[in-house]
Order: C-alpha cells, then structure tokens, then sequence
C-alpha cells in the first residue's frame, strides 16, 4: 500500500508525484510501487533484509544529503500480543519514505491529523512529528505495563485475605502470575527496543541534517530528547519492576514446595513411631509377655495411637503445624 501526504491514499499509482508530497508511507509494498518511488524521488527503497540489519552503522547511513535509518517498532501495539518489526525511514530534504511491513498504531494517528498540522510543510517537519507520535505510542504502552504490573503486585502482596488454595489450584493461580509476568517482560523489552532506536536516529539525523533543518524545530528536537531520556528511565523502572516480580513469584513456587515437603516429612515421622510398635509386637518370639494379657491386644492398640498422636502434638507446640 502506497500512501502519499498530504493527500489521501493512492489506488491506483499516479502518474507523476504530487509536488506538495512530503511524506511517502510504503506498507507492504509491490515491485511496482518501490519502482514508483525509486523513478519519482531518487530514493533507493530498503528491502526486509537489510531493515533487519542489527549493527549501528547499517542502520543509520548517510549518502550525501540523504539518510537511511532504521530501528525495530512495535506493532499491533494495543492486541494480545505485540511483536516488534522492522523500520525504515529515508530522509532527504524534500520528502520523507518510511517503509514498514506491519500496521502501526503510530503511523495510523500521526496520518490522521498530518494534512492540517505544519509538519506537513517539510521532510524534516514529518520526520519529527512522527517520532513524537512513536513516543507517544510508547508512553501509553509503558502506562498499560505499569497497570498491569500493579494488578499482579496488589494481589500477590497486598490482599487483605490472602486465598487459601488447594495445591493444585495454587499451581495453576502461580503458572498464570508466571505467564502474565512473562507477558509484560517481553512487551517491555519490546518497548525498549522502539526506544532505543528513536533514541539512536534522532541525533544522527540531527548532526547530518544540520544543514538544511528549519531553525524553528530545535526546540521540538531538544523536548523529543527530553522525553526519550525519561521514557528510558521510566522503561528501566518497570523492568526492575518486571525482575522483582518475577523473583517474588519464584519465591512463592519455592514456598509452596517447601510447604508439600514438610507435609510429607510430618506424615513421615508420624508413621515411624506407630510402626515401629507394631513391628515389635509382630515378631514371633516365644516369650512375649503381652501375648498372655487380657487387655494385650487393646495395649498394643493405644499404644500405636499415642506414638503417632505424641509427634503431632510436639510439632504443634513447636510451630511446625
């Protein structure tokens, strides 16, 4: 999809670039369309393979007054489960390409308002306005983080009634706190992905740009900056968050193991002394003397009873129990 600002949504191509555009947004696009671009703008169109490139210098190229950036951005940022895909954005002075292979909520709110809003009247305006929407993105799903770690800690630590459940339901209530633990860590390492990446292609398209950058944005580029050193250690907070969490749900696991193996040692020491009673009067010696008393077998009886009830009563005033 081929999409041109400010205008609407271009289906099918047009015949020549409109001279207002400042901004080509290319998702998912055909052959055709990054053939399109390449002819009108001058612009060599990144493939998958090289937005997928990890070190520093593939991901932020400068080639005279043009720049090739790249960076990991979250996408589906408000479903289930956000995956992280790749970026690319080429910045010339007179137009803006971004191209992406996934919907990105960013993208969506930035384009909505983009027509009416200055940003629209530069390459670097966009370039800008876009970046705070990304963000701003990542501010919101930084809050749903921390709402969602604060449901997990209030009901791990600050219940009023803890719940007492069976083993089994315990295992599964801490196999579910273990996968939403999981859930937010992976979304936050999502998030400091896009994060670092903003934080990596703003300067540099600062210093290599400085040239031909309007004077009026230096102070939304100082604010963006701002905001994404905050944002970092906002990020960094919720990931401490996220291990504490994590420690503590292991603690409880240990707990509840520890809890069963006490169980099962109590009925272990219960039972040794009642059998050993019963293994001593079950042996066939001639000369027992309890084998000629009336009240022998009821004896032998009350015996094994109080050699069991003896350690239970001791582990109880003890504390154990």
């Amino acid at each position: 999809m081929l999409t041109l600002h400010p205008g609407p949504p271009t289906d099918p191509l047009p015949a020549a670039l409109p001279p207002e555009t400042v901004w080509i947004d290319l998702l998912n696009g055909t052959d055709e369309e990054k053939a399109f671009i390449a002819r009108e703008t001058g612009l060599r169109v990144p493939d998958l393979a090289s937005l997928r490139e990890i070190e520093n210098s593939s991901r932020l190229v400068s080639e005279g007054e043009v720049l090739y950036l790249s960076m990991p951005i979250i996408s589906r940022g408000d479903g289930p489960k956000p995956v992280v895909s790749p970026l690319g954005l080429v910045l010339s002075p007179k137009v803006l390409l971004t191209v992406r292979f996934a919907p990105i909520g960013s993208f969506d709110s930035f384009a909505t308002h983009f027509g009416q809003a200055e940003d629209a009247s530069c390459s670097f305006g966009a370039f800008v306005g876009l970046l705070e929407a990304i963000v701003d993105r990542i501010a919101d799903a930084l809050e749903r983080i921390r709402g969602e770690l604060d449901g997990i800690s209030h009901s791990a630590f600050e219940a009023e009634q803890p719940l007492r459940h069976s083993p089994a339901r315990m295992d599964r209530v801490l196999r579910l706190a273990l996968r939403s633990i999981g859930r937010m860590g992976e979304y936050t390492s999502n998030v400091r992905d896009t994060l670092l990446g903003v934080e990596r292609i703003l300067p540099f398209a600062v210093e290599q740009a400085r040239r031909w950058i309007p004077p009026e944005y230096d102070h939304r580029v100082r604010t963006l900056r701002q905001d994404i050193a905050s944002l970092n250690d906002y990020d960094a907070q919720m990931s401490n968050k996220v291990q504490f969490l994590l420690d503590a749900t292991l603690g409880f696991i240990s707990i509840e193991q520890n809890n069963t193996i006490k169980i099962l040692t109590v009925v272990s020491v219960v039972g040794i002394p009642p059998t050993l009673v019963a293994s001593i009067y079950g042996m066939n010696f001639k000369f027992m003397p309890e084998l000629d008393w009336a009240l022998g077998y009821p004896w032998g009886l009350a015996l094994i009873v109080l050699s069991g009830v003896l350690p239970l009563v001791l582990f109880r005033l003890r504390g154990w129990l």
